[in-house]
C-alpha cells in the first residue's frame, strides 16, 4: 500500500508536489519535478523491522574551491523505526513516536538546532 500520491513537503516557506516516481519491492520515491528533493518510504523486515522515511534535498551553490563554478550539494533528514517483528502494537509505537516529536518541537525546534550545532 503507498501513501497519496503526490506527496508535498514544505522548505523554507516553498512548498513543493512530490509525485510518485518509483516503486520497487517495500521501496516508494517521490520526487520533484527538478530532481532536487526526494523523499523515500521503506520497509525491511527480518529479526528486527525497519520503517524509513527520508528527504534527500539538493541544491546548487557556490564552490568554495572555485567560486565562479556551481556544485551540487545535497543533505538527508530521516527517521527509522527499529521494532521487533512482534511485542509493540502499532498504536504503541506511535505512541513512542509521539512523545520523541514532542521532545523537540515542544520548544520551538531549540533541542535541534542545539544538535544541528554540535551538542548532545
Amino acid at each position: 500500500m503507498s501513501f497519496t500520491d503526490p506527496q508535498t513537503v514544505t522548505i523554507s516557506a516553498v512548498t513543493s508536489p512530490l509525485p510518485r516516481t518509483s516503486v520497487e519491492g517495500d521501496e516508494t520515491i517521490y520526487s520533484s519535478a527538478d530532481g532536487l528533493i526526494q523523499m523515500l518510504a521503506s520497509h525491511d523486515y527480518g529479526k528486527r523491522n525497519r520503517h524509513l522515511l527520508r528527504i534527500n534535498h539538493s541544491k546548487l551553490t557556490a564552490d568554495p574551491f572555485i567560486p565562479a563554478d556551481n556544485v551540487k550539494v545535497s543533505m538527508s533528514c530521516y527517521i527509522v523505526f527499529d521494532v521487533p517483528p512482534a511485542g509493540y502494537t502499532t498504536t504503541e509505537q506511535l505512541a513512542v513516536y509521539t512523545g520523541f516529536k514532542n521532545q523537540f518541537t515542544a520548544s520551538t525546534d531549540a533541542l535541534i538546532s542545539k544538535l544541528l550545532a554540535g551538542e548532545s
